[in-house]
């Protein structure tokens, strides 16, 4: 019975080469729609946020940590002047969107939210921190200089930071 099967079946005795991929009805320009391939590989961005309209920046800010609800920090967020950006602002944007809760309809990603904030109290709040960085540290100097002894002198800290390359040169 076997043997009758084996005469009933046809075998194809074309080289194997002829059967390549190349041989296709699939043309070798074809691309997959929507998919470009990109220039340069670079591991995906885990934060990835739509284009802030003309004026703001967007800002991830943590709602929660481990399962742990972070009100305090959403909250002082809003009173800084931060707005929510809520998923149908951007239509056309495949970002992750809070399914449940508080926030829902607002963009999020693992307890992070999508936040808009103005550039120019973005500026205002960059200077104001910029100032309390140089008040400490003027305090710590300060703090430190007022330990100085005339036997062993404390030399006031040099913060400028300075960068070499190679050995001495030849004179």
């Amino acid at each position: 019975m076997t043997e009758s099967v084996k005469a009933d079946q046809k075998t194809d005795r074309s080289p194997r080469n002829s059967q390549s991929r190349q041989s296709s009805t699939r043309p070798t320009e074809w691309k997959p729609p929507s998919m470009t391939r990109p220039t340069e590989w670079k591991p995906p961005s885990m934060l990835d946020a739509p284009p802030p309209p003309e004026g703001f920046t967007h800002r991830w800010i943590r709602e929660s940590t481990m399962g742990y609800d972070d009100r305090k920090n959403v909250s002082a967020r809003l009173r800084e002047g931060f707005e929510l950006v809520r998923a149908d602002e951007y239509p056309d944007w495949d970002g992750e969107v809070v399914p449940d809760g508080k926030h829902t309809g607002v963009l999020g990603q693992g307890g992070l939210l999508l936040a808009r904030f103005p550039e120019d109290l973005l500026e205002q709040r960059n200077r104001y921190y910029q100032k309390r960085t140089s008040e400490a540290m003027d305090a710590i100097d300060n703090d430190l200089l007022r330990e100085n002894d005339s036997r062993m002198p404390i030399l006031k800290p040099d913060r400028d930071s300075k960068i070499e390359f190679g050995g001495k040169k030849p004179s």
